[in-house]
Formats: C-alpha cells, sequence, structure tokens
C-alpha cells in the first residue's frame, strides 16, 4: 500500500475515535483559542503558574501561517501567575489572559520606527491605582486630587522599568475596583516583577519597532498547560 493512503487511514481512524492527530509541533498561536483577531501577536508563556521566568516571543501571521520574529526570557510577578478575572490588586501575581495594547509610553523617546502611540514620561507622569479614584488604572499628568500618591505609581521613579514600556490592557476598558491596576510589560528591574511582564532592554527596544497599530497587536499571557494554560486564550 502506498504510503499516503496509510497516512490518510490512520488519519481518518484517529477522527473515528473522537481523536485528532498532535498539534504540538504547531505554531504556539496556531494552538491557541483566540489570538485577538490581528495579524500581530506576543505570548508570555511560563512553565507554571508558580513561575517566576518564562518566555516572551513576537510573532506575525502572513499567509495564513504564524511565524516567531523575536524571543526573549521573560520574567512574571513575585508570586507567579493567576487568573485575570480572579486576581486581586497587591497581590504580586501577573494576570493570565488576552489583552491589547493601548500605549507604549516610557523615560526614554521611542526607539526608531515606533508606530504605536507613545507617551513621554514626565515629572508630573502617574499612574493612578487608587481604587476609590474617578482616574483608577489610567495614566494622570498631574495626579488628580482624588488618587492618593500613596496608592499610585511616580512614573519617573521606575528606572530602568519604565525606560521603555507597553501598556497590557488588563482590567482597563472598564476597571474592576480591586482586581488591579497598572500591568505592563517593560525593561527588567532587578528581578521578578509586581505584576508585570518584564524583559530585557534590547527586547522592549525590539518589540516596539515591531507593534503596529494597524495589525492589532495583542498580548496573550499564560502558562504552558493547566487551568492558565496560554492556549486557552
Amino acid at each position: 500500500m502506498r504510503p499516503g493512503v496509510v497516512l490518510a487511514l490512520v488519519s481518518a481512524s484517529l477522527c473515528v475515535l473522537g481523536l485528532t492527530p498532535a498539534r504540538g509541533t504547531d505554531p504556539l498561536p496556531a494552538r491557541m483559542a483566540d489570538t485577538g483577531g490581528g495579524t500581530q501577536l506576543i505570548t508570555a508563556q511560563a512553565p507554571a503558574a508558580g513561575s517566576t521566568s518564562g518566555t516572551v516571543t513576537w510573532w506575525d501571521l502572513r499567509d495564513g501561517t504564524w511565524t516567531e520574529t523575536g524571543s526573549a526570557p521573560a520574567r512574571f510577578g513575585a508570586n507567579g501567575l493567576v487568573e485575570g478575572g480572579a486576581r486581586v490588586q497587591g497581590t504580586d501575581t501577573t494576570p493570565t489572559g488576552l489583552y491589547g495594547l493601548p500605549f507604549g509610553f516610557g523615560l526614554r523617546a521611542a526607539p526608531a520606527g515606533t508606530r504605536v502611540g507613545y507617551r513621554p514620561v514626565t515629572a508630573a507622569s502617574w499612574w493612578c491605582q487608587d481604587n476609590d479614584s474617578a482616574s483608577y488604572n489610567r495614566w494622570t499628568e498631574p495626579l488628580p486630587a482624588d488618587c492618593l500618591a500613596s496608592r499610585s505609581e511616580k512614573l519617573d521613579s521606575y528606572a530602568p522599568q519604565y525606560g521603555y514600556a507597553l501598556v497590557i490592557g488588563f482590567n482597563y476598558d472598564r476597571p474592576v475596583r480591586g482586581r488591579g491596576a497598572g500591568i505592563f510589560l517593560h525593561v527588567n528591574g532587578k528581578g521578578a516583577t509586581a505584576g508585570c511582564v518584564s524583559v530585557p532592554e534590547d527586547a522592549m527596544r525590539a518589540i516596539l519597532g515591531w507593534a503596529d497599530p494597524a495589525r492589532e497587536p495583542h498580548i496573550a499571557i499564560g502558562t504552558a498547560d493547566g487551568a492558565t494554560a496560554v492556549t486557552r486564550y
């Protein structure tokens, strides 16, 4: 019997049994339930929910195939990762899920080729994390009267982390109080993060130069398997 006929019979048998051929060799985005509908995607994947390190990879969809464009080691929250919809503010956990990337910002000038909206950090730049403020989970300049400084981040106080950054749209469009604020993709600090995803500076510069709003880039954060597997999003 010809090899092609044998392969066809094997595939048919798997389908009869309710199984499908393994897809483990497919690119990660091709194994995901949703990639955001665009043609650019960042995946931030950790080995397990308790991990504080993993890999960030950025991908392009061209002619129907997802192709890896770049990759870098990543750091996650000091207490690992947790399902985004169940996250509690102040727990130092990175929220899993699929999110948009509203805009970039930084203490340093935007890298050459940056197309995303990019806000320069000044001495008046804050990210409000006060649950009682109307500006909760928003960039503000200056800090509004109803947002306590002790419950917020003065962005120019975080170097090198905020040398370059992208806002991750976690809890952003319709903020839920107490779920968390100020989740970014940014430059590495000294160790694990307070809930953000961080990468080396050269990777952050490359990502900013690569991301194209016209191609609707998203970020998918998750683990290799289990309840928070990145392929669920």
